[in-house]
C-alpha cells in the first residue's frame, strides 16, 4: 500500500476521463465508460464529448437521444445526467432512497405532509405514460384529485417518485424544448433492474479512481458503500492519500506518472471530473469550488482548474483567469478556445 500524491490522483483521473488525449471511441461507448455525463445544462454533454473525442459531431448524440439509446434523467445526487439506456435502467433504482428522503425533508416536505406518495406516483404514471408532459402540467391533472395541494408540489412529488426521462427535443443540439417527461419504462419498453452494487463500484473506479469510500458515496448519493468495498477488497488494490485516507482501485487501471503532460481542456458546466469526489482537490482547489457551484464552464491547464470561460451570442469565447498564467499557457488556452469556436460554428 503506497501513498498517492494529489498530482498522481490528478493524472489518473485525467487519463480515465479521456482528457489527456482525445479518443476515437463512439459517443455511446464514451457515455458508458464515463458512467454518465452531467446534463443539468442541455448542451453540456455535447461540449463534454467534444473535449474528449476526436471528430465528434453533435448529430451522433442527437441520434442516440432520438433513437432511445441514451436518455436524460434524474440520477446521481438527484441531478440530471445523460446515460445509456442500459445504465438508465440499472442505475435509477439505486437513487430512489435518496429521492424518497428528499420528499420527507426537502423544501416541499411540509406541503406534501399527509399524502400517500405511492398513490400519487401511480396516478402520475398513468398521466405521463398516456401523454408525456411537464411535471407541473401533470401536477395540474393531479390537483383535480388533490385540490388542496399546489400543482407544482404534486409535480415535484412525481419528479422524485417516478423514473422520468426528458424527451427530445429537450437536450438536442440543433433544437431544444422544455422538459417533457414520461417514465423510463414507457420510453424504453423495458423494466428497471438495479445493477449489482459491486458492478456500480467497479465502474465508478474505472472512470474516477483511485477513490475512497466517501468519494464513491459523494458521486452516487448512496450510503453504506463501505460494505460493498469490503466485499470487493480481494479484487482491488489499495493506496493512501497524503492525508492517510484509504484509496481503492482496479488493479490494471491506468495510474500515469505525475509528470505526464496534459493539454489544455475546456470543460462544460458541472463536468463529471469536478463533482465525483468528496475531496475534489485532485482537480480543483477548495477555494475555487464556487465556480463549479455557480455553474461556470472551466478551463484545465496542466490538469487543474485555473480559469472559467464563456461564450457570447456572437459565439466568441472569453476566458477569466482565476490566477495569472504564463503567456505560453495563455496561448495554449486561446488555441483551444479557437478550436471550440470553429467546432461550434461548423
Amino acid at each position: 500500500m503506497g501513498t498517492l500524491s494529489q498530482d498522481q490522483l490528478n493524472r489518473a483521473l485525467i487519463e480515465r476521463q479521456m482528457l489527456r488525449e482525445r479518443a476515437g471511441m463512439s459517443a455511446l461507448a464514451t457515455i458508458e465508460h464515463l458512467f454518465g455525463i452531467q446534463a443539468q445544462e442541455p448542451k453540456s454533454p455535447y461540449l463534454g464529448l467534444w473535449t474528449r473525442l476526436r471528430n465528434f459531431q453533435p448529430k451522433e448524440l442527437e441520434d442516440l437521444l432520438t433513437n432511445r439509446e441514451a436518455v436524460r434523467m434524474l440520477l446521481m445526487r438527484g441531478t440530471i445526467h445523460l446515460v445509456s439506456a442500459r445504465d438508465a435502467l440499472g442505475l435509477r433504482p439505486h437513487t430512489q432512497l435518496k429521492l424518497d428522503r428528499e420528499l420527507q425533508s426537502g423544501p416541499f416536505a411540509a406541503r406534501l405532509k399527509g399524502l400517500d406518495f405511492d398513490e400519487i406516483a401511480e396516478a402520475g404514471r398513468k398521466i405521463l405514460d398516456d401523454t408525456p408532459q411537464g411535471t407541473a402540467d401533470a401536477g395540474r391533472r393531479l390537483k383535480e384529485r388533490w385540490p388542496d395541494r399546489e400543482h407544482t408540489v404534486l409535480g415535484n412529488a412525481l419528479r422524485n417518485k417516478l423514473a422520468l426521462v426528458q424527451l427530445p427535443p429537450r437536450g438536442l443540439w440543433h433544437s431544444s424544448g422544455r422538459a417533457v417527461c414520461t417514465t423510463v419504462e414507457n420510453w424504453l419498453g423495458r423494466p428497471q433492474q438495479a445493477m449489482d452494487k459491486e458492478e456500480l463500484v467497479l465502474r465508478y473506479l474505472g472512470a474516477f479512481g483511485p477513490a475512497t469510500v466517501m468519494d464513491a458515496q459523494q458521486w452516487s448519493g448512496l450510503t453504506r458503500l463501505a460494505e460493498t468495498f469490503a466485499a470487493l477488497r480481494p479484487r482491488l488494490v489499495t493506496f493512501r492519500t497524503e492525508a492517510g485516507k484509504e484509496l481503492f482501485d482496479l488493479p490494471d487501471a491506468p495510474r500515469p506518472d505525475p509528470d505526464t503532460p496534459v493539454p489544455v481542456r475546456l470543460l462544460p458546466e458541472f463536468d463529471n471530473i469536478l463533482l465525483a469526489h468528496a475531496d475534489r482537490r485532485r482537480v480543483i482547489a477548495d477555494d475555487r469550488l464556487g465556480v463549479v457551484i455557480g455553474g461556470k464552464p472551466t478551463v484545465l491547464v496542466d490538469g487543474y482548474v485555473v480559469a472559467t470561460w464563456a461564450i457570447s451570442k456572437e459565439r466568441t469565447i472569453s476566458v477569466d483567469y482565476i490566477d495569472q498564467q504564463p503567456k505560453s499557457r495563455q496561448k495554449a488556452v486561446a488555441e483551444e478556445c479557437d478550436r471550440l469556436r470553429d467546432w461550434i460554428r461548423g
